[in-house]
C-alpha cells in the first residue's frame, strides 16, 4: 500500500470528525513529513527504498519525492550500504550482489536529507519464516452488479505451516509481471487504439499489491496449518497465462502491529460511530530534530516466495480486453529504453517461460 495515500485518508477524515458547520475548502493541508518505505529480506536483492514528502493535497496532487538523499542500511555485524538513487529520483535500491539480510541479524535504516536532516529507523531483527507448502488457484464468476455478463477470474490461494514456536506473524503480497508492447503509448481517439513506440530491449511492467493488507499471527492456530490463506483474484483481460509471484513474509511483531493499525484505519468507513483516526506509530524518528514528523516502517523481514502461471484458457466468452495497440515500428528505431524503476524492469523475472 502506498503511505501516502494513507496520510490523504487520514486528513481528511480528521476534518470530517472536526466539522459541524459547512466545510467548503478544496484543498487539505498537513505538516511536511518524510514518508519512508522500505524493507530487507533474507532473499538475495538488490533492495529498495522509497522516500516521499508530504505536502498540501488538492484531488489533482501527490506527494513530492525526496530527492538527493543518503540512504544507508547497516547490520549489527558491522555491514553496511549506500543506496544507489534511480532515476527519476525519489527511489533509492542496493546493488545486485550487494548487501543481503540474514536471518537473526538485526537492521537499521539512515536517511540524511538534501536538506541536512538525519532520520534513522529501530533496529529490527529478521525472523525466519515458514515456507509456503502449496499455491493453487480455483476459477470464480459472479453476475456483474447492474451489468449484462458475468465478472469471472481466478482466487489465488497459499497453504503453510506454522512452526510449534509461539510468536509467527505473516504478511502475504503478490507482484505481477507481464511483457510489454510498447514502453510508451498515446491514446488514438480518431481510430480508437493506442499507438505505441516499442522498447529497445525486453522490458516488463511491474503491478505489486499496495492496496492490501493480508496479515495474520499465530496466535490461534499456533502449530497448526494455516489453510487456503487468500492471496488475490486474477481478471479475466486475456486468455494468455498470468504471471504471479507470492510472497509469505514473516514479521516482527512491531511490524505486524504496524500494518495491523493500517487495516483498521483503511477499514475504517467514516461513519458516525466509527472511532476517530490517529497517526500509524511507526518505527521512524528523526534524530536530528524531534519537531519533524516522519511516516513509515523500515523492515527486516524473512521471505518465502513461489511462482505461479494461472492459466486463463478456462474463462468463458472474450475477456475484458483494452484497446489495442499499434506500434509503427516494431523491430527498428525509434524505440525507448526500458526503465529500472519500482514499475518497470529490463531484467526478466524469476522463472519466466515466455
Amino acid at each position: 500500500m502506498k503511505l501516502r495515500s494513507l496520510l490523504i485518508t487520514l486528513c481528511c477524515a480528521l476534518v470530517v470528525m472536526a466539522c459541524v458547520t459547512e466545510f467548503k475548502t478544496d484543498t487539505v493541508s498537513i505538516a511536511p513529513a518524510l514518508v519512508v518505505e522500505g524493507q530487507v529480506t533474507d532473499q538475495p536483492g538488490p533492495y529498495t527504498v522509497r522516500l516521499t514528502r508530504t505536502a498540501d493535497y488538492s484531488i489533482q496532487s501527490i506527494n513530492l519525492l525526496e530527492t538527493g538523499a543518503t540512504v544507508t542500511i547497516a547490520d549489527n555485524k558491522g555491514n553496511r550500504e549506500i543506496l544507489t538513487e534511480l532515476s527519476p529520483g525519489g527511489m533509492y535500491q542496493t546493488r545486485v550482489g550487494g548487501l543481503q539480510g540474514v536471518v537473526g541479524r538485526s537492521y537499521t535504516l539512515t536517511i540524511r536529507t538534501k536538506a541536512g536532516l538525519t532520520y534513522e529507523s529501530t533496529a529490527e531483527v529478521l525472523p525466519g519464516v515458514a515456507p509456503i507448502a502449496k499455491i493453487y488457484y480455483e476459477y470464480t464468476s459472479q453476475p456483474r452488479v447492474n451489468q449484462l455478463g458475468i465478472k469471472q477470474g481466478w482466487n489465488v490461494y497459499v497453504d503453510t505451516k506454522d512452526p510449534d514456536t509461539l510468536g509467527n506473524y505473516y504478511r502475504w503480497n503478490w507482484t505481477h509481471y507481464e511483457q510489454l508492447q510498447a514502453c510508451q503509448k498515446t491514446f488514438n481517439q480518431s481510430k480508437m487504439v493506442y499507438t505505441g513506440i516499442g522498447c529497445c530491449t525486453p522490458c516488463w511492467q511491474i503491478d505489486r499489491c499496495y492496496n492490501c493488507i493480508e496479515i495474520s499471527s499465530d496466535a490461534n492456530v499456533n502449530g497448526q496449518a494455516i489453510s487456503r490463506q487468500y492471496i488475490t483474484q486474477v481478471p479475466y483481460t486475456s486468455s494468455v497465462r498470468y504471471y504471479l509471484s507470492v510472497q509469505q513474509q514473516g514479521l516482527s511483531r512491531g511490524a505486524y502491529q504496524f500494518w495491523k493499525s493500517v487495516k483498521q484505519l483503511v477499514s475504517n468507513t467514516g461513519g458516525l460511530f466509527d472511532a476517530a483516526p490517529s497517526s500509524v506509530a511507526g518505527n521512524l524518528r528523526c534524530t536530528s530534530d524531534a519537531r519533524q514528523p516522519v511516516y513509515g516502517y523500515f523492515g527486516a523481514v524473512g521471505l518465502s516466495e513461489q511462482v505461479i502461471y494461472v492459466d486463463r484458457s478456462t474463462g468463458q466468452g472474450r475477456p475484458d480486453t483494452d484497446f489495442p495497440i499499434e506500434i509503427p515500428y516494431p523491430t527498428s528505431p525509434p524505440c525507448i529504453a526500458c526503465q529500472n524503476s519500482l514499475y518497470q524492469t529490463p531484467v526478466a523475472p524469476r522463472g519466466w517461460l515466455y
